[in-house]
């Protein structure tokens, strides 16, 4: 028997799967190809989303939980990623260890990074995220990709492209960068990017937005084009990183160079995920 629960639950589906067909085709020749709503409760999706895990990059100060409630929740229609000050075990902890990521027994920050890794990567395509970013000192959110060659490449050959990145100190800057490899850089590194300014960025929800093919690049915030790459920037032929699959990372770091201080008085921050849709050129036949 379908009572009316079932019933309504199917008219939502229908709505829903109706609503993102019509996206897809207002795109101009975009086909909807993977998506992530977040229509469900609890952790972020294990089929569609990997944790890291530690002390990662940067010398960054919080500590990325793996599968915890607390900085990773889904609910309500969208993903929350939360840093929060308390102490948590450093589970790499090493007594006598040099090392900045094994020398602290207890982590004082923590918060989580979440990506698609060996579970969906695109090569080409439109990438939009529409999300609503935290705010404060040491702050720092980002939408990025990394090509899946990197445990073999390693960084910067593998390539990387910032869709945005945020820091609290700038309230009102969006940068957009690629990173890629260059021999004949001193550092064998060279990055291409811009910044756009917007008052309005922890008060509303905005759309990030990347458009890839094998000639360039485009980063926009909502509909405003602020970063274009020319692909062939990063070297002619096969080896060139921006030919090649990524996938995605979403991610709320604190602290570091870059970001400045932590403020404590800022904390606990959320950067809110409301949806990640990725979509590829329909084919001309």
């Amino acid at each position: 028997m379908i009572n009316k629960n079932n019933i309504a639950l199917l008219l939502a589906i229908l709505f829903c799967v109706t609503a993102l067909t019509a996206i897809a085709q207002k795109k101009g020749g975009w086909k909807l190809v993977w998506r992530e709503e977040f229509n469900y409760k609890g952790l972020p999706d294990a089929n569609k989303w990997n944790y890291e895990n530690g002390y990662v990059r940067n010398h960054e100060q919080q500590y990325y939980t793996n599968g915890r409630i607390e900085n990773a929740r889904v609910g309500n229609g969208v993903l929350t990623i939360t840093g929060k000050k308390e102490t948590y075990p450093n589970h790499d902890y090493i007594q006598g260890s040099a090392s900045w990521q094994k020398k602290d027994s207890l982590a004082q920050y923590t918060s989580a990074s979440i990506n698609t890794n060996n579970k969906v990567n695109w090569q080409y395509g439109r990438i939009e995220v529409r999300a609503k970013l935290p705010h404060g000192g040491g702050i720092w959110p980002a939408i990025w990709m990394m090509g899946i060659d990197r445990e073999n490449a390693g960084w910067p050959a593998c390539g990387e492209i910032d869709i945005m990145e945020f820091i609290g100190n700038h309230p009102q800057d969006i940068y957009a960068t690629l990173h890629f490899a260059d021999s004949a850089s001193a550092s064998g590194h060279r990055s291409s990017g811009s910044k756009i300014l917007d008052s309005g960025l922890q008060k509303n929800f905005h759309v990030y937005v990347m458009e890839w093919n094998e000639d360039a690049m485009d980063i926009y915030l909502d509909d405003k084009m602020y970063h274009h790459f020319v692909i062939d920037s990063a070297g002619k032929g096969i080896n060139n990183p921006f030919r090649k699959p990524y996938y995605l990372l979403i991610n709320l770091a604190m602290g570091a160079e870059w970001p400045g201080p932590i403020d404590d008085a800022v904390l606990p921050q959320q950067f809110i995920i409301d949806y990640i849709r990725c979509y590829q050129k329909k084919n001309k036949n």
